[in-house]
């Protein structure tokens, strides 16, 4: 099992900048993918962006390229998502997943994910 929490989320103004962090515990030995999906209010979870276990590949979804970026922390077991230029449509509920991976591979299905996040709220004012 791999537990994994996230923190960092709030209320920030369009233009601005959050920073959320997740963190692995638990059977995390194994090398793997992180990713970060979000869910806004009547909308299906989609996907933001994602990181192989050496942090050399990396994965982003259109919406948010140029704007957000991913990074992760081995030793910490901490993934984290940069956040800047923050739009209203950025509003969401934004959830870290894991997947165990022995080689990295695009894939933005969240159902590949094993071990998800409770979720942390990301509100953008215009």
């Amino acid at each position: 099992q791999v537990q994994l929490v996230e923190s960092g989320g709030g209320l920030v103004q369009a233009g601005g900048s959050l920073r959320l962090s997740c963190a692995a515990s638990g059977r995390t030995g194994s090398t793997s993918i992180m990713g970060w999906f979000r869910q806004a209010p009547g909308k299906e979870r989609e996907f933001v962006s994602a990181i192989s276990w050496s942090g050399r590949s990396t994965d982003y979804a259109d919406s948010v390229k140029g704007r957000f970026t991913i990074s992760r922390d081995n030793a910490k077991n901490t993934v984290y998502l940069q956040m800047n230029s923050l739009k209203p449509e950025d509003t969401a509920v934004y959830y870290c997943a894991y997947r165990f991976a022995s080689r990295w591979y695009v894939d933005r299905n969240s159902a590949t994910y094993d071990y998800w996040g409770q979720g942390t709220q990301v509100t953008v004012s215009s």
